[in-house]
């Protein structure tokens, strides 16, 4: 936890306890036993804060709409962008402060209900409230994916109303899960949840006293512009700049200077492609592509990023090559670097030839057609995927294990802490609200199953519920004390992939309902930790989350259908902008565990069966890191995780080699030299900066899309021309 401590230490200083109109007023002694939490939550609550306003409801339903309409319209990029939740932070802080100012203080009445427009100044709860409600649509839904490969890629349509039922069934079900298992995960002080400190101390320092904070961290007084309008000024300058590498000149997206000394040379062009290579001296000048797959390096720990850009040159500058020039599997036969899948030819794999109408495998077609081919690098990714789920088992076991025995007794037998007791004024939801959330989503979920076409009946469905019920506590703990969520889409994947093979929509739906469900009880507890740091009442969090959920999960589901008519070519290969590069991940997923099923691929009758060994390395390779890190533990062997570094280069493919030097670079700037040398200014800016960027891009893009690419107007000159212009005739 130390990189959380450093993170946070400014904030033991620079935030102080607020006094005056608060109804309770803690002390040293009267508050949280762990340093991290005191020196960010504060330890005082005013009940009289009014939270569910009108303003709460006009800002938290109109960023929700927003957030999941660019997240999902920019989720069919062949490089996604994400803004993220920390942009919704920023921006409802000037204008509910706005509307506190300029909203009349009338009283609606409607029915039985009344309220006042204004009930006065805009507080910190609200504002969490809100952004709480908008996080819902932070992530696209996942089962998204299921939709727009069933349509586009296997040429049926699921239908609207069909595919809002899953959307919202498998956003719900972690839901109900998450709210059965509070008690042990949220009320406890045991049980930090690292990840919400950083939330917590940007809402404190934009609502509390910044004069009053700078007198207390001695660091003078207020210089520079304030946040909002270096915001603004940010926003506005990343808006201008995006034009360039979004349409005007896109070959600022992949500068790979190897490919322009050496145009024809197919050794240079495949090490230095930084799209379809492996990136070497290869970079980028477009923030979308810095972002899109591996989020800020703005906000990433440094640490973290060390060990990330680690694993991309032992994976990706290092093995790759070896193992692609040596021809293992013939891997000179397919692309370097591609998530498709090919013949033992190398020519394209037909999936659609070997299935029925009922989108099953039809077996004599398959015996006579053979099993598909993956290039190497998709391969590799696999097996660092194996390795990574095992290294992080072991990994938490060994660094975090006693740790999580002792926080989970003390959960149990520990007197409350001083936030747990000043929840204790604001009644708690019954259980029975979560059970029908559960129950009602449970059995929309069976019915979708069995009447939509999905494939999978419905005691697969249950299996699927049952491992995410299981897994979510566990994996909860592990959140909340060590900040590492385990996923289990490769567990799912694997065991329906046994137990159905030869059955694709049935396998991504039995992931989605596996994985996703236990995924999105994490994110759901996870803010209501920050509802219980921060005194929110628990009825006014439920309500906030739930209707998030289903505004959002309406908002991917419709815009997803509106790509699917305003692109004509929609995830089709050869589309430049529109690629769907997640989508066609998700595909050949779906082909790879669900068509040809994990035992003809990687098990004794697989071509790629060597890959099961990576589950044997990752397990051993954290013990070694261990042991030097207990005998030097001052040193900076404390910082090597290996989980994360093996991690680095399971998002590849889709992601892209070009965008890993360039991120790395820009943490190092930002999260080390400035971090350490200008604390004031990243303490103040960096986050800001971060979610600037984001907002500026989402705008120009959604601007792009609508004026220039929609309406098919190219530009053609040599600025056009993205990565290696000969890389074709290679």
């Amino acid at each position: 936890m130390e990189e959380l401590r450093l993170q946070h230490e400014e904030a033991s200083v620079a935030l102080t306890k607020r006094r005056g109109s608060e109804q309770l007023h803690g002390n040293d002694e009267d508050d949280s036993p762990f340093e991290i939490v005191r020196a960010t939550v504060s330890n005082c609550d005013d009940p009289t804060l009014p939270t569910m306003t009108f303003r709460f409801w006009t800002l938290s339903m109109l960023f929700t709409v927003i957030l999941s309409f660019v997240n999902q319209f920019f989720w069919f990029r062949e490089t996604p962008l994400v803004v993220g939740i920390l942009v919704v932070q920023l921006l409802t802080y000037p204008l509910g402060r706005g509307m506190a100012r300029f909203l009349p203080t009338r009283v609606v009445k409607l029915g039985g209900f009344q309220f006042s427009l204004n009930p006065g100044p805009f507080n910190i709860k609200e504002h969490v409230l809100i952004t709480a409600c908008a996080n819902a649509s932070a992530g696209t839904a996942y089962a998204i994916d299921i939709v727009t490969i069933k349509r586009l890629f296997y040429k049926q349509d699921l239908g609207f109303v069909q595919s809002m039922v899953l959307v919202i069934t498998t956003q719900c079900l972690g839901y109900g899960l998450a709210g059965m298992c509070r008690r042990f995960l949220i009320r406890p002080a045991a049980m930090i949840w690292p990840a919400n400190l950083v939330n917590i101390a940007l809402f404190r320092t934009l609502h509390e006293d910044e004069d009053t904070r700078s007198r207390a961290a001695k660091i003078g007084p207020r210089s520079g512009p304030t946040r909002i309008r270096f915001f603004i000024a940010a926003a506005s300058c990343s808006f201008v700049y995006y034009f360039l590498p979004g349409f005007l000149a896109p070959f600022l997206t992949t500068v790979s200077l190897l490919c322009y000394i050496f145009p024809r040379n197919r050794v240079m062009n495949l090490i230095g492609s930084g799209s379809r290579g492996l990136g070497v001296l290869s970079f980028t000048l477009d923030w979308n592509t810095v972002v899109s797959f591996l989020l800020s390096p703005l906000i990433t720990p440094f640490w973290a990023e060390c060990n990330i850009m680690l694993g991309f040159v032992l994976v990706t500058w290092c093995l790759i090559p070896v193992g692609y020039f040596s021809d293992i599997w013939n891997a000179q036969t397919f692309p370097i670097l591609s998530s498709r899948l090919f013949t033992s030819n190398g020519s394209r794999y037909s999936t659609l030839e070997l299935l029925g109408p009922d989108l099953a495998l039809n077996e004599a077609v398959y015996r006579s057609y053979g099993p598909p081919r993956l290039s190497y690098f998709f391969a590799i990714t696999y097996g660092v995927g194996f390795a990574t789920l095992a290294a992080v088992i072991v990994h938490t076991a060994l660094y975090h294990g006693p740790d999580i025995i002792r926080r989970f007794r003390e959960s149990r037998s520990a007197t409350d802490d001083i936030h747990a007791r000043l929840m204790d004024r604001y009644p708690e939801v019954p259980d029975l609200w979560y059970f029908g959330v559960f129950l009602v989503n449970l059995v929309l979920s069976i019915l979708a199953c069995e009447l939509f076409g999905l494939d999978l009946p419905w005691w697969a469905l249950l299996l699927a519920v049952c491992i995410a019920a299981i897994f979510i506590l566990p994996i909860g703990i592990i959140t909340a004390i060590a900040n590492q969520t385990p996923g289990l889409n490769i567990i799912t994947e694997f065991i329906i992939g046994f137990i159905l093979p030869g059955r694709p929509i049935a396998n991504v739906t039995f992931k989605t309902y596996g994985y996703i469900s236990m995924a999105q009880g994490i994110t759901f507890l996870s803010d209501l930790k920050l509802g219980h740091y921060m005194k929110i009442p628990p009825h006014h969090m439920f309500l906030a989350q739930l209707v998030g959920t289903v505004i959002a999960g309406f908002v991917n589901l419709s815009t997803a259908y509106l790509m699917f008519h305003l692109v004509p070519n929609l995830c089709q290969e050869g589309e430049r902008v529109w690629a769907c590069s997640n989508a066609n991940v998700f595909f050949s997923a779906s082909v790879i565990w669900g068509v040809i099923g994990p035992n003809r691929m990687f098990g004794t009758e697989g071509y790629y069966s060597s890959l099961m060994w990576w589950f044997l390395v990752g397990a051993l390779l954290p013990v070694p890191a261990w042991l030097l890190a207990r005998r030097y533990p001052r040193s900076w062997l404390q910082y090597v995780h290996v989980p994360v570094i093996l991690g680095a280069t399971a998002i590849m493919p889709p992601a892209q080699p070009v965008m890993y030097p360039t991120w790395f670079l820009l943490g190092f700037i930002f999260q080390f030299v400035i971090y350490r040398y200008h604390r004031h200014w990243w303490s103040r800016y960096n986050y800001v900066l971060s979610a600037a960027l984001d907002a500026g891009v989402a705008t120009a893009g959604i601007i792009i899309f609508f004026a220039f690419q929609y309406r098919q107007i190219e530009l053609s000159w040599w600025g056009t021309q993205t990565d290696c212009p000969n890389f074709n005739v290679l």
